[in-house]
Parts: structure tokens; C-alpha cells; sequence
């Protein structure tokens, strides 16, 4: 059940985000549903791999380099999901940081609630 709430939390974080941003576009909350319930199966999935082939650019960058992968995720949801894009590289970078604060501002108020 929580992993639900934890999808439509983040599909609404998904839609506030693309109605901040001019270059990011959900046409519709099925979308951004789906959108979310993608970015959980490749955070859970593909990210792990991503975060071992790529562990001496992270050493070195001090970590940086995760906020590079989570560009990288969002561009690959953008790609899978129908009537979700990304404009760019940038925009994924950005996404991904706005997507990070407000999930953790919503996520956190779940977790007051118990």
C-alpha cells in the first residue's frame, strides 16, 4: 500500500514539476502515473548498475556523479513512457533535482503522519 501512495505522491510531483518547467511535458496524471511507476522500476533496477560500472567517476567527482545518473533515468523514462519528454540533458539535470526536494518535502510528510 505504501508503495502506491508513494507513486501518486510522485506523479503529482511530476506534474507540478512540468507546470514549472517549459521544457519538460506530462500530457495528462495517466501519464505522469505511469511516468512515476517507471522511474520506480529503473531506480530500483537499472540504477544499481548504473551506480557500479560508473563507481570510480563517482569516487572522484566526490558523488557528483549521482546526480548525473538520475539525469540519465529521467531521460531513459522519457524515452519509455509515451506523452512524457524531456527537452535535453539539462532539463533532465534540473528535473531530477526538482524532483528530488519535492519528493522528499512529500514523502517526508507521510512519514509524520505514522
Amino acid at each position: 500500500m505504501k508503495i502506491f501512495i508513494k507513486i501518486i505522491l510522485t506523479a503529482l510531483a511530476v506534474l507540478m514539476i512540468a507546470k514549472l518547467m517549459p521544457f519538460v511535458e506530462v500530457t495528462n496524471y495517466t501519464t505522469a502515473i505511469w511516468v512515476a511507476a517507471v522511474l520506480a522500476l529503473l531506480n530500483t533496477f537499472i540504477k544499481p548498475i548504473l551506480i557500479v560500472f560508473t563507481l570510480p567517476a563517482t569516487i572522484l567527482s566526490l558523488g557528483f556523479f549521482i546526480l548525473i545518473i538520475n539525469a540519465i533515468i529521467i531521460l531513459m523514462a522519457s524515452h519509455l513512457v509515451d506523452g512524457f519528454h524531456v527537452s535535453g540533458f539539462l532539463s533532465a539535470f534540473i528535473f531530477s533535482l526538482l524532483l528530488w526536494g519535492f519528493r522528499s518535502i512529500l514523502f517526508s510528510l507521510i512519514k509524520e503522519k505514522e
